[in-house]
């Protein structure tokens, strides 16, 4: 084997690590955001057996949040729902309730980002 060969099979396994290792670092970003984001839907399905204020569900492709009672949009959020996982498109499907605006809030931030 020449000088030349080994630089390029070590080159071709630090290229081989490096993307295996931003693989790994993006899904465990993936799997916090998931467990940070059921950790709050599951507050907010505790919130639920108090009266919601609002709901948030797909209407048209988009995510549409409407005030209790109401069929007039309150709120389009910014996002394509086709974008969403299964789970999440599931849940917009069944309509995620909120009974204050401040976990509304912080679930659009969630979404959005």
């Amino acid at each position: 084997m020449t000088l030349k060969n080994a630089k390029k099979i070590y080159f071709t396994l630090i290229a081989a690590v490096t993307v295996s290792g931003f693989l790994t670092v993006c899904t465990l970003g993936q799997a916090v955001r998931r467990k940070k984001l059921e950790t709050r839907l599951a507050a907010a399905a505790t919130e639920h057996e108090e009266t919601p204020l609002f709901t948030v569900r797909e209407s048209g492709g988009r995510a549409v949040v409407f005030r209790s009672g109401e069929d007039k949009p309150y709120l389009l959020i910014d996002i394509d729902t086709a974008l969403l996982s299964d789970c999440d498109r599931a849940q917009l499907a069944e309509g995620i309730y909120f009974t204050s605006e401040s976990t509304l809030r912080q679930y659009i931030e969630d979404i959005s980002s």
